[in-house]
Protein backbone atom coordinates (compact mmCIF):
# COMPACT_ATOMS: atom_id res chain seq x y z
CA UNK A 1 0.00 0.00 0.00
CA UNK A 2 1.19 3.51 -0.80
CA UNK A 3 2.44 5.33 2.35
CA UNK A 4 -0.21 8.07 2.06
CA UNK A 5 -3.07 5.89 0.75
CA UNK A 6 -4.88 5.81 4.09
CA UNK A 7 -4.71 9.59 4.41
CA UNK A 8 -5.93 10.14 0.85
CA UNK A 9 -8.75 7.68 1.44
CA UNK A 10 -9.88 9.61 4.51
CA UNK A 11 -9.58 12.95 2.69
CA UNK A 12 -11.80 11.77 -0.18
CA UNK A 13 -14.18 10.05 2.25
CA UNK A 14 -14.41 13.16 4.40
CA UNK A 15 -14.97 15.50 1.49
CA UNK A 16 -17.61 13.32 -0.16
CA UNK A 17 -19.45 12.54 3.09
CA UNK A 18 -19.51 16.20 4.15
CA UNK A 19 -20.82 17.20 0.73
CA UNK A 20 -23.54 14.54 0.86
CA UNK A 21 -24.57 15.69 4.34
CA UNK A 22 -25.02 19.29 3.24
CA UNK A 23 -26.52 18.66 -0.20
CA UNK A 24 -30.18 18.05 0.84
CA UNK A 25 -30.36 21.35 2.72
CA UNK A 26 -28.28 23.58 0.44
CA UNK A 27 -31.29 25.07 -1.33
CA UNK A 28 -33.23 25.37 1.92
CA UNK A 29 -30.37 27.16 3.66
CA UNK A 30 -29.80 29.62 0.82
CA UNK A 31 -33.44 30.43 0.11
CA UNK A 32 -34.95 30.37 3.58
CA UNK A 33 -32.03 31.03 5.92
CA UNK A 34 -30.48 29.39 9.00
CA UNK A 35 -33.56 29.73 11.22
CA UNK A 36 -35.71 27.71 8.82
CA UNK A 37 -32.89 25.22 8.35
CA UNK A 38 -32.79 24.66 12.09
CA UNK A 39 -36.59 24.29 12.21
CA UNK A 40 -36.58 21.66 9.49
CA UNK A 41 -33.79 19.71 11.20
CA UNK A 42 -35.79 19.81 14.41
CA UNK A 43 -38.91 18.55 12.60
CA UNK A 44 -36.82 15.65 11.25
CA UNK A 45 -35.46 14.91 14.76
CA UNK A 46 -31.98 15.38 13.26
CA UNK A 47 -30.41 17.69 15.85
CA UNK A 48 -27.68 17.51 16.89
CA UNK A 49 -26.72 16.65 13.34
CA UNK A 50 -24.48 13.57 13.54
CA UNK A 51 -25.68 11.49 10.59
CA UNK A 52 -27.19 12.03 7.16
CA UNK A 53 -30.36 14.09 7.10
CA UNK A 54 -33.67 12.18 6.94
CA UNK A 55 -36.25 13.12 4.33
CA UNK A 56 -39.13 13.78 6.71
CA UNK A 57 -41.34 15.03 3.89
CA UNK A 58 -41.73 18.45 5.48
CA UNK A 59 -39.91 20.54 2.87
CA UNK A 60 -39.82 20.00 -0.92
CA UNK A 61 -36.29 21.40 -1.15
CA UNK A 62 -35.06 18.51 1.00
CA UNK A 63 -37.23 15.94 -0.74
CA UNK A 64 -35.81 17.01 -4.12
CA UNK A 65 -32.49 15.58 -2.90
CA UNK A 66 -33.93 12.48 -1.26
CA UNK A 67 -31.19 10.27 -2.75
CA UNK A 68 -28.77 12.11 -0.45
CA UNK A 69 -30.94 11.49 2.61
CA UNK A 70 -30.60 8.91 5.36
CA UNK A 71 -31.76 5.48 4.25
CA UNK A 72 -31.92 6.41 0.56
CA UNK A 73 -28.21 6.63 -0.28
CA UNK A 74 -26.62 4.11 -2.66
CA UNK A 75 -23.82 6.32 -4.01
CA UNK A 76 -22.59 9.88 -3.64
CA UNK A 77 -24.69 11.96 -6.01
CA UNK A 78 -23.02 14.29 -8.54
CA UNK A 79 -22.18 17.71 -7.14
CA UNK A 80 -20.02 20.61 -8.31
CA UNK A 81 -17.85 20.35 -5.18
CA UNK A 82 -16.80 16.84 -6.16
CA UNK A 83 -16.57 17.69 -9.87
CA UNK A 84 -13.96 20.34 -9.10
CA UNK A 85 -11.94 18.00 -6.89
CA UNK A 86 -11.83 15.40 -9.67
CA UNK A 87 -11.04 18.09 -12.24
CA UNK A 88 -8.13 19.36 -10.12
CA UNK A 89 -6.82 15.80 -10.00
CA UNK A 90 -7.11 15.50 -13.78
CA UNK A 91 -5.25 18.78 -14.33
CA UNK A 92 -2.46 17.78 -11.97
CA UNK A 93 -2.14 14.41 -13.68
CA UNK A 94 -1.55 16.16 -17.00
CA UNK A 95 0.38 19.28 -15.98
CA UNK A 96 1.85 18.73 -12.50
CA UNK A 97 3.86 21.64 -11.16
CA UNK A 98 3.62 23.49 -14.48
CA UNK A 99 -0.17 23.98 -14.24
CA UNK A 100 -1.24 27.40 -15.55
CA UNK A 101 -4.51 29.29 -15.64
CA UNK A 102 -4.66 28.70 -19.39
CA UNK A 103 -4.54 24.95 -18.67
CA UNK A 104 -7.42 25.35 -16.21
CA UNK A 105 -9.46 27.21 -18.83
CA UNK A 106 -8.85 24.49 -21.40
CA UNK A 107 -9.88 21.74 -18.98
CA UNK A 108 -13.08 23.60 -18.15
CA UNK A 109 -13.98 23.91 -21.82
CA UNK A 110 -13.19 20.27 -22.51
CA UNK A 111 -14.53 18.54 -19.41
CA UNK A 112 -16.82 20.80 -17.32
CA UNK A 113 -20.42 21.21 -18.52
CA UNK A 114 -21.55 24.83 -18.53
CA UNK A 115 -24.78 23.84 -16.77
CA UNK A 116 -22.74 22.41 -13.88
CA UNK A 117 -21.22 25.84 -13.10
CA UNK A 118 -22.60 28.63 -10.93
CA UNK A 119 -21.97 32.30 -10.08
CA UNK A 120 -18.30 33.21 -10.66
CA UNK A 121 -17.53 30.03 -12.57
CA UNK A 122 -20.50 30.51 -14.90
CA UNK A 123 -19.58 34.15 -15.48
CA UNK A 124 -16.00 33.18 -16.32
CA UNK A 125 -17.17 30.28 -18.49
CA UNK A 126 -19.41 32.61 -20.49
CA UNK A 127 -16.36 34.71 -21.37
CA UNK A 128 -14.41 31.58 -22.26
CA UNK A 129 -17.13 30.56 -24.67
CA UNK A 130 -17.08 33.97 -26.34
CA UNK A 131 -13.29 34.10 -26.59
CA UNK A 132 -12.59 30.37 -26.52
CA UNK A 133 -10.32 30.28 -29.55
CA UNK A 134 -7.78 32.42 -27.74
CA UNK A 135 -7.40 29.80 -25.00
CA UNK A 136 -6.03 27.22 -27.42
CA UNK A 137 -2.61 28.26 -28.79
CA UNK A 138 -2.94 25.86 -31.73
CA UNK A 139 -6.14 27.65 -32.82
CA UNK A 140 -5.71 31.23 -31.72
CA UNK A 141 -3.46 33.90 -30.30
CA UNK A 142 -1.86 33.66 -26.87
CA UNK A 143 -2.06 36.46 -24.35
CA UNK A 144 -5.76 36.51 -23.51
CA UNK A 145 -6.60 39.02 -20.77
CA UNK A 146 -7.50 37.09 -17.60
CA UNK A 147 -9.36 40.10 -16.26
CA UNK A 148 -12.11 39.43 -18.77
CA UNK A 149 -12.95 36.32 -16.75
CA UNK A 150 -12.12 37.33 -13.21
CA UNK A 151 -13.75 40.77 -13.39
CA UNK A 152 -17.24 39.53 -12.53
CA UNK A 153 -19.70 40.38 -9.75
CA UNK A 154 -19.10 37.05 -7.98
CA UNK A 155 -15.32 37.00 -7.93
CA UNK A 156 -15.09 37.06 -4.12
CA UNK A 157 -17.68 34.31 -3.66
CA UNK A 158 -16.95 30.73 -2.59
CA UNK A 159 -16.27 29.02 -5.92
CA UNK A 160 -12.47 29.04 -5.85
CA UNK A 161 -12.44 27.91 -2.22
CA UNK A 162 -14.39 24.77 -3.11
CA UNK A 163 -11.87 23.99 -5.87
CA UNK A 164 -8.88 24.10 -3.53
CA UNK A 165 -8.70 20.87 -1.51
CA UNK A 166 -6.77 18.51 -3.76
CA UNK A 167 -3.92 21.00 -4.24
CA UNK A 168 -3.25 20.80 -0.52
CA UNK A 169 -3.69 17.03 -0.29
CA UNK A 170 -0.92 16.31 -2.79
CA UNK A 171 1.57 18.79 -1.29
CA UNK A 172 2.02 17.65 2.34
CA UNK A 173 4.73 19.73 3.97
CA UNK A 174 4.96 22.00 0.92
CA UNK A 175 2.24 24.63 1.36
CA UNK A 176 3.99 27.10 -0.94
CA UNK A 177 3.56 24.71 -3.86
CA UNK A 178 -0.07 24.12 -2.87
CA UNK A 179 -0.67 27.89 -2.89
CA UNK A 180 1.09 28.28 -6.25
CA UNK A 181 -1.08 25.63 -7.86
CA UNK A 182 -4.40 26.71 -6.37
CA UNK A 183 -3.73 30.33 -7.32
CA UNK A 184 -3.38 29.36 -10.98
CA UNK A 185 -6.80 27.70 -10.69
CA UNK A 186 -8.51 30.39 -8.62
CA UNK A 187 -7.51 33.45 -10.64
CA UNK A 188 -9.42 32.23 -13.69
CA UNK A 189 -12.66 33.29 -12.00
CA UNK A 190 -11.83 35.04 -8.73
CA UNK A 191 -10.03 37.95 -7.10
CA UNK A 192 -9.39 39.24 -3.60
CA UNK A 193 -11.07 37.20 -0.87
CA UNK A 194 -12.11 34.61 -3.44
CA UNK A 195 -8.47 33.78 -4.16
CA UNK A 196 -7.36 34.15 -0.53
CA UNK A 197 -9.96 31.63 0.68
CA UNK A 198 -8.76 29.08 -1.85
CA UNK A 199 -5.14 29.67 -0.85
CA UNK A 200 -5.94 29.21 2.83
CA UNK A 201 -7.72 25.88 2.27
CA UNK A 202 -4.88 24.56 0.09
CA UNK A 203 -2.11 25.69 2.43
CA UNK A 204 -3.97 24.41 5.50
CA UNK A 205 -4.46 21.04 3.84
CA UNK A 206 -0.77 20.82 2.99
CA UNK A 207 0.20 21.56 6.59
CA UNK A 208 -2.27 19.46 8.62
CA UNK A 209 -0.51 16.09 8.07
CA UNK A 210 2.72 17.35 9.62
CA UNK A 211 1.33 19.72 12.27
CA UNK A 212 0.51 19.17 15.92
CA UNK A 213 -3.19 19.85 15.26
CA UNK A 214 -5.37 21.86 12.84
CA UNK A 215 -4.90 25.03 14.90
CA UNK A 216 -1.12 24.79 14.60
CA UNK A 217 -1.40 24.13 10.87
CA UNK A 218 -3.73 27.12 10.43
CA UNK A 219 -1.30 29.50 12.12
CA UNK A 220 1.43 28.38 9.71
CA UNK A 221 -0.88 28.67 6.70
CA UNK A 222 -2.12 32.22 7.26
CA UNK A 223 1.15 34.01 6.33
CA UNK A 224 1.24 32.18 2.99
CA UNK A 225 -1.95 33.67 1.54
CA UNK A 226 -2.28 36.97 -0.31
CA UNK A 227 -2.61 40.13 1.74
CA UNK A 228 -6.40 40.36 2.03
CA UNK A 229 -7.63 42.07 5.23
CA UNK A 230 -11.26 40.84 4.90
CA UNK A 231 -10.03 37.24 4.61
CA UNK A 232 -7.73 37.66 7.60
CA UNK A 233 -10.66 39.07 9.57
CA UNK A 234 -12.86 36.08 8.64
CA UNK A 235 -10.15 33.64 9.71
CA UNK A 236 -9.62 35.54 12.97
CA UNK A 237 -13.36 35.49 13.68
CA UNK A 238 -13.43 31.72 13.24
CA UNK A 239 -10.40 31.36 15.51
CA UNK A 240 -11.90 33.59 18.18
CA UNK A 241 -15.02 31.40 18.38
CA UNK A 242 -13.16 28.07 18.48
CA UNK A 243 -14.58 25.91 21.25
CA UNK A 244 -17.85 27.84 21.33
CA UNK A 245 -20.72 25.56 20.23
CA UNK A 246 -22.73 28.66 19.29
CA UNK A 247 -19.96 29.95 17.06
CA UNK A 248 -21.77 29.14 13.84
CA UNK A 249 -24.75 31.23 14.88
CA UNK A 250 -22.45 34.10 15.83
CA UNK A 251 -20.75 34.00 12.44
CA UNK A 252 -23.95 34.04 10.41
CA UNK A 253 -25.22 36.92 12.55
CA UNK A 254 -21.93 38.81 12.16
CA UNK A 255 -22.11 38.75 8.38
CA UNK A 256 -25.82 39.59 8.31
CA UNK A 257 -27.19 39.86 4.79
CA UNK A 258 -23.98 38.86 3.00
CA UNK A 259 -24.63 36.30 0.26
CA UNK A 260 -24.81 32.74 1.55
CA UNK A 261 -22.20 31.78 -1.06
CA UNK A 262 -19.65 34.49 -0.28
CA UNK A 263 -16.13 33.39 0.63
CA UNK A 264 -15.80 35.31 3.90
CA UNK A 265 -18.75 34.06 5.96
CA UNK A 266 -18.24 30.48 4.82
CA UNK A 267 -14.49 30.63 5.43
CA UNK A 268 -15.14 31.78 9.00
CA UNK A 269 -17.52 28.83 9.50
CA UNK A 270 -14.95 26.34 8.18
CA UNK A 271 -12.26 27.68 10.51
CA UNK A 272 -14.59 27.68 13.52
CA UNK A 273 -15.87 24.15 12.96
CA UNK A 274 -12.55 22.44 12.31
CA UNK A 275 -10.88 24.16 15.27
CA UNK A 276 -13.81 23.37 17.55
CA UNK A 277 -14.16 19.68 16.66
CA UNK A 278 -10.72 18.37 15.59
CA UNK A 279 -11.36 15.06 17.36
CA UNK A 280 -15.00 14.53 16.37
CA UNK A 281 -15.74 14.09 12.66
CA UNK A 282 -19.49 13.76 13.27
CA UNK A 283 -19.63 17.12 15.02
CA UNK A 284 -17.21 18.89 12.68
CA UNK A 285 -19.30 18.33 9.56
CA UNK A 286 -22.59 18.19 11.43
CA UNK A 287 -22.22 21.58 13.09
CA UNK A 288 -20.86 23.39 10.05
CA UNK A 289 -23.80 22.13 7.97
CA UNK A 290 -26.34 22.93 10.69
CA UNK A 291 -24.99 26.50 10.84
CA UNK A 292 -26.29 27.13 7.34
CA UNK A 293 -24.96 29.22 4.44
CA UNK A 294 -23.32 27.04 1.74
CA UNK A 295 -23.96 23.74 3.49
CA UNK A 296 -22.59 21.23 0.99
CA UNK A 297 -19.46 23.27 0.27
CA UNK A 298 -18.63 23.75 3.94
CA UNK A 299 -19.36 20.13 4.80
CA UNK A 300 -17.05 19.03 2.00
CA UNK A 301 -14.21 21.39 2.91
CA UNK A 302 -14.31 20.61 6.63
CA UNK A 303 -14.66 16.89 5.92
CA UNK A 304 -11.68 16.81 3.59
CA UNK A 305 -9.43 18.80 5.91
CA UNK A 306 -10.48 16.72 8.92
CA UNK A 307 -9.64 13.53 7.02
CA UNK A 308 -6.02 14.61 6.60
CA UNK A 309 -5.50 13.89 10.28
CA UNK A 310 -4.48 10.41 11.40
CA UNK A 311 -7.97 9.66 12.72
CA UNK A 312 -10.65 7.36 11.30
CA UNK A 313 -13.84 8.52 9.60
CA UNK A 314 -16.80 6.69 11.22
CA UNK A 315 -18.27 3.97 9.03
CA UNK A 316 -21.83 5.30 9.12
CA UNK A 317 -20.71 8.10 6.80
CA UNK A 318 -18.94 5.96 4.21
CA UNK A 319 -20.86 2.68 4.15
CA UNK A 320 -24.05 4.06 2.52
CA UNK A 321 -22.37 5.30 -0.66
CA UNK A 322 -20.29 2.13 -1.12
CA UNK A 323 -17.26 3.79 -2.67
CA UNK A 324 -19.36 4.97 -5.62
CA UNK A 325 -18.63 8.59 -6.51
CA UNK A 326 -21.06 10.31 -8.85
CA UNK A 327 -19.73 13.10 -11.09
CA UNK A 328 -21.07 15.14 -13.99
CA UNK A 329 -17.96 15.69 -16.10
CA UNK A 330 -17.74 15.06 -19.83
CA UNK A 331 -17.60 11.32 -20.44
CA UNK A 332 -17.75 10.49 -16.72
CA UNK A 333 -20.75 9.71 -14.54
CA UNK A 334 -19.40 7.53 -11.73
CA UNK A 335 -15.92 6.81 -10.35
CA UNK A 336 -14.61 4.40 -7.74
CA UNK A 337 -13.25 5.81 -4.51
CA UNK A 338 -10.14 3.63 -4.46
CA UNK A 339 -9.35 4.51 -8.07
CA UNK A 340 -9.41 8.19 -7.06
CA UNK A 341 -7.14 7.39 -4.11
CA UNK A 342 -4.65 5.57 -6.34
CA UNK A 343 -4.61 8.45 -8.80
CA UNK A 344 -4.13 11.00 -6.02
CA UNK A 345 -1.18 9.02 -4.65
CA UNK A 346 0.33 8.89 -8.15
CA UNK A 347 0.06 12.70 -8.45
CA UNK A 348 1.73 13.02 -5.05
CA UNK A 349 4.60 10.86 -6.32
CA UNK A 350 4.98 12.90 -9.50
CA UNK A 351 4.93 16.25 -7.69
CA UNK A 352 7.34 15.17 -4.98
CA UNK A 353 9.80 13.14 -7.08
CA UNK A 354 8.93 9.74 -5.62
Amino acid sequence: MHPIASRMTRAWQGRISGCMLGKPVEGLSMRKGPAELKRQLELASALPLRNYIPDAGTDPLISSQTRCCLGNISRSEPDDDINYAVLALMMLEQHGRSLTTRDVAQHWLRHLPYAATYTAERAAYRILLIHGEEWFPERGEAGFDLDLCSDNPYNDWIGAQIRADVYGWVCPGNPKLAVQLVTEDAKLSHRGAGVAGAQLVAAWGALIPEATDPADALMKAIPLIDDCPPAFEAIALGQSLAGNPMGGQSITAHYGDMSAVHTLNNLALVVWSLLTYPDDFDAAIGEVVAAGLDTDCNGATVGGLWGLQDKPIPDHWTTPWQGRVGVSLAGQSELELMALVDRTCAVFDALNGH
